[in-house]
This record gives structure tokens, C-alpha cells and sequence, in this order.
């Protein structure tokens, strides 16, 4: 007996929509599609994979606040470290943004505040890219300052010189930073009617290693006395590394 077309359509939508309800509850079951637990979470940050991955990044920022310390006019008065991993989602039907591909992604982020003297900072920003071009003529280590004698920046140093125009252009604000894709130096403005400061860091809200850490060294130092000790401050921001991913259905004693 054949059944009406409508059936047979009524009949195939249902068992379509059975078969997605199916896939979708077998899905859920499956470690490739489910989201990651803070268990697992835990245990893969607490791994040995990861932990070489972040002392490695941890110590290779940490040189680089030291090389700005040790080769610069900079005056190192605060730095703060703050790690993070975090576990995937559970499988993206829809809207895909792309969470669902890992187990576990780990992120360090470390910024150092330094003191100068606003009275000198031609000379400072001098030091800073002296500094640059004795990394580059030694082949630019990996733990060095970046930034060099290039056009701009001599143009910045005569413009604290009172010796050239802004930088930027007539009628821009003061610049207070400089940048590559590793690393940004700012400063507190001191040519503006209206200053603006470098600011605070955020205060540590969460702290549970390994999955979380937020430390900050010396613990009671403030960014505001740390400018009326030197009079000004720079603050040097050094990415957000990602240090440590497993993707999904990834062996996580090859990562790392």
C-alpha cells in the first residue's frame, strides 16, 4: 500500500529529526564534542607538557624586564604576572566561534612598571633605543629591547628635545608609546595641559595555580609610588603568549 505524499514527507521529517536528536545526544557523550571539565582542566595545566611550556615563556619575559632594567635609563618598580588556561566548549552546531577545537588553551601576560625622571625623557627614550641598536648589531636576542634609532623615533627624541615638531602630525596629542607585535612601551604624558598617567594594575581576582595565577611583585607596590619616587612612569606590556593548546582528540604528551 502507498502512503500519500504528505505521509511519506511527514514519515522522512521525523526520522531526519530522530536521526539529528540521536547524533546530537552521541555527540554529547564524545570527549571530541563535549566541553572540557575544570578536572581536566586541572589535570592537563598541571601536566608536564605545560609546565616546561610555561617556565620556558615565564622566564624568557621575565629576561626581557631585565634587559630593560639592566640596559636602559628604566628603573624597574613593579612587575605582574598573570596566567591563565582555560578549557574548550563543548561542540559549536551554529554559531561557531572556534572554542570548541581545543581541550585547553594557557595564557601569561607579564608587565613591568619602571620609574624615570620627566625632566630627562629625551634622554630616557634615548637610552631605550641606544639600547635597541646594541641588540640589533648583537643580532637582536630574543630577551632585548626592540625598538632602535629609526626615523620616528629619533623624531621623537628631538620633539622632547624641543629640537622638531610632534611626531604624529600638528595638532595631535602627545605620543606615549611605542609598539612592535611582541611588546608595548608607554608613559606617563609630560608635555600635555592634561596629563594622563599610566594606570594602576587590575587588581588580582582569582589566584588558584595552576589553572590560574596572578602575582605581583613586590605584592604592596603601587604604580602611584612608584611615580613619586622617579616623578614619571613607563609601563611595558609584553603580549599575551600563548604558551600551551590541546586540540581536541590531541595526545597531550605531545604538546608542549
Amino acid at each position: 500500500m502507498r502512503l500519500p505524499g504528505s505521509a511519506v514527507r511527514t514519515s522522512g521529517g521525523r526520522s531526519a529529526a530522530a536521526a539529528l536528536l540521536l547524533a546530537l545526544s552521541v555527540s554529547a557523550c564524545s570527549s571530541e564534542y563535549r566541553a572540557t571539565s575544570p578536572e581536566e582542566v586541572r589535570e592537563l595545566a598541571n601536566g608536564a607538557p605545560a609546565r616546561k611550556a610555561r617556565q620556558e615563556v615565564e622566564a624568557h619575559l621575565r629576561a626581557v624586564v631585565r634587559a630593560y632594567d639592566k640596559e636602559t635609563p628604566l628603573a624597574l618598580g613593579l612587575v605582574t604576572v598573570n596566567d591563565t588556561c582555560v578549557g574548550g566548549g563543548e561542540k559549536e552546531w551554529f554559531f561557531q566561534t572556534g572554542d570548541d577545537q581545543y581541550r585547553i588553551r594557557c595564557h601569561l601576560h607579564v608587565t613591568a612598571w619602571f620609574g624615570a625622571d620627566p625632566a630627562r625623557i629625551a634622554d630616557v627614550l634615548d637610552g631605550v633605543f641606544t639600547a635597541g641598536d646594541r641588540a640589533a648589531s648583537a643580532g637582536a636576542p630574543a630577551a632585548s629591547v626592540p625598538f632602535g634609532h629609526g626615523d620616528h623615533h629619533r623624531r621623537l627624541v628631538d620633539y622632547y628635545r624641543d629640537r622638531g615638531p610632534n611626531p604624529t602630525g600638528p595638532d595631535t596629542p602627545e605620543p606615549a608609546q611605542i609598539s612592535d607585535p611582541s611588546q608595548t612601551l608607554s608613559w606617563d604624558t609630560v608635555r600635555s595641559s592634561a596629563r594622563t598617567p599610566v594606570e594602576e594594575p587590575e587588581a588580582c581576582v582569582d589566584d588558584g595555580p595552576p589553572v590560574t595565577r596572578c602575582l605581583r611583585e613586590p605584592p604592596s607596590t603601587t604604580v602611584a609610588e612608584v611615580r613619586a619616587r622617579h616623578g614619571m612612569v613607563f609601563r611595558l606590556d609584553l603580549g599575551n603568549a600563548e604558551y600551551y593548546k590541546v586540540s581536541k582528540g590531541e595526545d597531550p604528551a605531545r604538546t608542549g
